[in-house]
C-alpha cells in the first residue's frame, strides 16, 4: 500500500513539473527533456497521462521524432496520444503520416476531438474537400459535432466554396448541431459567406447580405467578427459598407482599423488611408506592424515620399522597442518606400542596419537599384543574394531589358530555366522586351510559342511586350494581330500599338486607332500623346498634331512637358514651318532645353536653314558639350552646303574636346544568329563576298536610274572616292548579306544604331526593285519599308 502511495506521489510530482513546462514555451523542451531523463535514471515508468503530456510538449516544440518514439513504446496508445500525434503532423504539414495514425485507430476508440484533429489537419493544409468528406463520415458514424468541429469544417469549406448552396447547407448543419450561438462558429460561418461572395459563380450581394444578417443577429461580437465583416466588404469592393461597419465598432479594435486602412490602400484611396491612420492615432488605438506597413506601402505606391518619411520618423520616435517580426515587415516596407522614390542610398542604409532580413528584403533593395537604372550595382547585388525566387529573376530580367542590356536579359532568362524556375508571364515579358531591343525576331517568336504553350498568352503584360517586340522587329501586322486578339487591353496596349503604327509610317492609321481608343472610353495619358505626336511627325500630319497637342490641357487636363513640346516642334520643322516653331518656343512656360534645340537642329539640317541651325547647335554645345550628335548634324549641314572649311572646324572642335563620333553599326538576324557590320567593315568573315555582290547590284541599280548621292560623304575627296565610301556604309552591307543568305522571297530586316543616310535610303528603293523583295530598315528614329522602288515613309523622314 505504501509503495503504491510512493509511486503515486512521484507520478504527481512529475506531472506537476511537466505542467509547469506548458507555461514556458521557449524553454519547455529543454526542461521536459531534463525531467524525462530524471524519470529514466530513477527507474520510474510513466503511465499514460504523463507520457501524453511529454508527447504534447515534444510536439509543440517541433520535436516530433521524440514524441513518436514515446508513442511507439506505448502498448495501447489511448485516444489522447493519437490526437496529439495527428495535431503535430498537421502542424508539420505531413498529412500522409497524420492519415496513417487516423486510419490505424479503431472506430470504437475514436471520439469527436479525434475527428476534430484530423478535420483541422486537412483544413490547415488547404485540403478542403478531404475535410468536408471526413465531416460527412463523422456524422455517418454517429459522432456528434461540437463547436470546434463546426469551426474547422467551416474553415475548410471557405477554402473551396463557390456556390451559395454550400453555405446554406452548412448553415443548416450548424443549426442542427446546436452551436449556432457560439461566437467562434458564427465567425467561421460569416467568413464562409464572405469568401463565397468573391466567387464568380455566386451572387456577391446575396451572400454579403446573409453575412450581414448573421452579423446583426449575433449576441456577442469579438474583434474577429468585426474584422471579418470589414474585410469581406473590402474584398467585394464595397468600401462604403466596410466603413459603415467600422464606424459601428464600440471598442478600440486595432485589427479592424488595420483592415479598413488596408482596404483603402488596396483600392488606391491613399489619402483616405492616411486620414484613417490620423483618426486611429487621435483615438489612442495602438498601431502595430500591419498599420505601419500598410501606410508606408501606400506612400511608396503613390510617390508620397515626404509622408512616408514622416511615418518613418514617427516610428523611430514612438516605437523604441519592437519584436524582430514587427521590425522586419516595417523595414521591408521602408526599403521599398525609399527605393521606389529614388533614394537608393537611404534604402541600402536601412537594409544594412536590419537585424534580420528575408527574401522580401533582398528583393526590395534589388528592385530599388533596378528602378533607378543602377544596373551594374543591381547585377553585383543579384550575385550576392543568399537565395532567389521567381520574383528575383523577373525583376532582374526586366531591369536588364529596360536598361539596354537585352543580350544579358535573354541569357539570364535561360539561366533561370536551367535552375528549375518556371517563368511567369512577367518574366516572359522581360525576355520578349530583350528580344525587341535586339531585333531578335526568331527568338521573340519562340518565346511567343512558349508563352502560348504554358497558357500565359492571355497575360496583359506579355501581350503588351509582344506588340512592342513585333513592331520593333519590323512586323507591324503581327503586332496588330496580337493587339486585336488580346482578351483585355489597358492604356499601355493602346499606346504600344499607336507607337508601332507611327514608327512604321502609318500616321493616318495611328490617328484612327487613337480616335477608337477615345470611343472605348480609355483616357489617354501623357505617354499616349507622345506616341500620337510622334506618329503625326513621321507622317507630316501638322494640322492633326497641333489639334492633339492643344487638346492635352483643354480636354484632358494634362500639362504638356518638354518632351511633348519637342515632338510638336519636330512636327513643325520637319514640315518647314520654322516661324510657327519659334512661336511655340516663345510660348513655352519654361526655358527651352536640349530636346527642343535637338528638334530644331534636325529640322534645320533637312531644310538647310543654316542660321537657325547654327544657333541651335551653339545652344546644344552649352547644354550638352559632350554629345556627339550635335557635332555630326552641324557637320552634315556644312557638308551639304559645300562649306568644307566649316566641316573641318567642327571636326577640329571635336578632337580638341575629345569627342568621338559613335560608329555606324547595322545588324541582321540569319538562322537565329545576329550578324553585325560596321562602316568600311573588314572583320566579318564573308564581307568580301558582300562587297562583290553589292558591286553587281549597283550596276543593275544604275540601269534603273540610281545615282550615288555623294553629298552625304563628309570628307573632301575625289568624286569616285566618295562613291566608294558610300558603298561601305554598314546598312548597305547588312542588307546585301541578307539578300545573299536568306531564302528567295524572304523579307530582309536590318537594324541600325544611327539614322539611315540619304544615299542608302535612295539605294534601297532601287535595290528593292532590282531584287523584287521587301527590305525593312529600322534606324535610330523609325522604320523604312522598301517595296518596288518606294519607301513607306514617302520620303518624309
Amino acid at each position: 500500500m505504501k509503495n503504491t502511495l510512493d509511486i503515486r506521489t512521484v507520478a504527481n510530482r512529475y506531472a506537476a513539473q511537466l505542467q509547469l513546462c506548458c507555461s514556458h514555451r521557449s524553454s519547455s523542451y529543454c526542461i521536459a527533456r531534463t525531467i524525462h531523463a530524471h524519470m529514466i535514471a530513477s527507474g520510474f515508468k510513466p503511465r499514460g497521462h504523463i507520457l501524453n503530456r511529454l508527447m504534447d510538449i515534444y510536439c509543440k516544440s517541433s520535436n516530433i521524432a521524440y514524441a513518436l518514439h514515446l508513442f511507439n513504446k506505448i502498448p495501447e496508445p489511448d485516444i489522447v496520444a493519437r490526437t496529439t500525434l495527428i495535431a503535430a503532423y498537421s502542424t508539420a504539414g505531413n498529412l500522409k503520416l497524420a492519415q496513417e495514425v487516423f486510419g490505424g485507430t479503431p472506430l470504437s476508440t475514436r471520439d469527436t476531438v479525434f475527428y476534430n484533429a484530423m478535420i483541422t489537419a486537412y483544413s490547415h493544409n488547404n485540403d478542403g474537400h478531404a475535410a468536408i468528406e471526413l465531416f460527412r463520415e463523422m456524422r455517418r458514424d454517429d459522432f456528434r459535432p461540437d463547436n470546434y468541429t463546426c469551426t474547422s469544417v467551416l474553415g475548410a469549406l471557405a477554402l473551396i466554396v463557390e456556390d451559395e448552396k454550400h453555405c446554406q447547407q452548412m448553415h443548416c448543419a450548424v443549426l442542427k448541431s446546436g452551436t449556432v450561438f457560439v461566437t467562434s462558429v458564427l465567425n467561421a460561418l460569416i467568413s464562409t459567406y464572405v469568401k463565397c461572395a468573391s466567387s464568380p459563380l455566386a451572387s456577391s450581394s446575396l451572400l454579403m447580405g446573409a453575412a450581414k444578417k448573421l452579423f446583426d443577429e449575433m449576441p456577442k461580437k469579438d474583434e474577429l467578427t468585426w474584422t471579418t465583416m470589414i474585410t469581406g466588404y473590402v474584398r467585394n469592393n464595397d468600401l462604403d459598407a466596410a466603413r459603415e461597419i467600422l464606424d459601428g465598432v464600440t471598442e478600440n479594435i486595432g485589427v479592424a482599423w488595420n483592415a479598413m486602412i488596408s482596404g483603402y490602400v488596396h483600392h488606391g484611396f491613399i489619402h483616405e488611408a492616411l486620414e484613417m491612420f490620423r483618426r486611429m492615432h487621435l483615438k489612442g488605438i495602438q498601431h502595430d506592424g500591419f498599420t505601419y506597413t500598410s501606410i508606408i506601402s501606400a506612400c511608396a505606391n503613390a510617390g508620397l515620399f515626404k509622408h512616408g518619411k514622416q511615418m518613418h520618423a514617427f516610428i523611430l520616435r514612438t516605437e523604441e522597442k519592437h519584436e524582430l517580426e514587427f521590425s522586419l515587415s516595417v523595414n521591408n516596407a521602408l526599403v521599398s518606400l525609399y527605393g521606389k522614390c529614388g533614394k537608393v542610398d537611404e534604402a541600402r542604409e536601412i537594409f544594412n542596419k536590419m537585424p534580420i532580413r528575408d527574401l522580401i528584403s533582398w528583393n526590395a533593395i534589388l528592385s530599388a537599384y533596378v528602378n533607378l537604372g543602377c544596373i551594374v550595382e543591381a547585377k553585383s547585388f543579384f550575385k550576392e543574394m543568399p537565395e532567389r525566387n521567381l520574383l528575383t529573376w523577373t525583376v532582374m530580367i526586366s531591369g536588364l531589358a529596360q536598361n539596354g542590356f537585352g543580350e544579358e536579359g535573354l541569357k539570364l532568362f535561360n539561366q533561370m530555366r536551367i535552375e528549375g524556375f518556371e517563368p511567369c508571364d512577367y518574366a516572359f515579358a522581360g525576355a520578349i522586351t530583350s528580344s525587341a531591343m535586339l531585333g531578335a525576331l526568331e527568338h521573340g517568336r519562340q518565346l511567343h510559342a512558349q508563352l502560348v504553350k504554358l497558357g500565359h498568352d492571355s497575360s496583359l503584360s506579355a501581350g503588351n511586350a509582344l506588340i512592342t517586340m513585333y513592331a520593333r522587329c519590323g512586323i507591324v501586322e503581327a503586332a496588330n494581330c496580337v493587339f486585336l486578339t488580346m482578351p483585355c487591353l489597358d492604356s499601355v496596349s493602346w499606346n504600344a500599338m499607336i507607337a508601332a503604327l507611327g514608327q512604321h509610317g502609318h500616321g493616318l492609321q495611328a490617328i484612327e486607332l487613337f480616335e477608337q481608343m477615345l470611343k472605348e472610353d480609355i483616357v489617354p495619358d501623357r505617354i499616349t500623346f507622345l506616341t500620337i505626336l510622334s506618329a503625326c511627325s513621321h507622317a507630316g500630319l501638322v494640322k492633326e498634331g497641333h489639334r492633339y497637342f492643344n487638346s492635352m490641357r483643354g480636354c484632358y487636363n494634362i500639362t504638356p512637358g518638354e518632351d511633348h513640346y519637342a515632338r510638336l516642334i519636330d512636327l513643325l520643322v520637319r514640315a518647314g514651318k520654322f516661324s510657327e516653331a519659334k512661336d511655340v518656343i516663345q510660348s513655352m512656360p519654361f526655358e527651352p532645353g536640349a530636346p527642343i534645340w535637338e528638334a530644331l537642329l534636325s529640322g534645320c539640317r533637312i531644310h538647310g536653314n543654316m542660321d537657325l541651325g547654327i544657333q541651335s547647335a551653339e545652344r546644344l554645345f552649352e547644354l550638352m558639350p559632350q554629345h556627339d550628335g550635335t557635332y555630326v548634324l552641324l557637320s552634315n549641314m556644312y557638308a551639304t552646303a559645300g562649306r568644307q572649311n566649316d566641316v573641318a572646324k567642327v571636326r577640329k572642335l571635336m578632337r580638341d574636346r575629345g569627342i568621338k563620333k559613335e560608329p555606324g553599326c547595322s545588324w541582321i538576324e540569319v538562322e537565329s544568329k545576329v550578324h553585325v557590320f560596321l562602316v568600311d567593315d573588314t572583320v566579318h568573315p564573308e564581307v568580301q563576298a558582300v562587297y562583290n555582290y553589292l558591286e553587281q547590284l549597283v550596276l543593275e541599280m544604275r540601269k534603273l536610274g540610281y545615282v550615288p548621292d555623294t553629298k552625304f560623304v563628309l570628307h573632301d575627296m575625289e568624286e569616285a572616292q566618295k562613291e566608294s565610301v558610300l558603298y561601305t556604309h554598314s546598312e548597305k552591307l547588312a542588307v546585301v548579306f541578307g539578300l545573299m543568305k536568306l531564302p528567295l522571297g524572304a523579307t530582309i530586316r536590318v537594324f541600325k544604331n544611327l539614322r539611315i543616310c540619304g544615299d542608302c535610303h535612295n539605294a534601297f528603293k532601287f535595290m528593292s526593285k532590282v531584287v523584287g523583295r521587301e527590305i525593312v530598315v529600322r534606324d535610330g528614329k523609325r522604320f523604312h519599308h522598301f517595296r518596288n522602288g518606294e519607301c513607306s515613309c514617302g520620303n518624309y523622314w
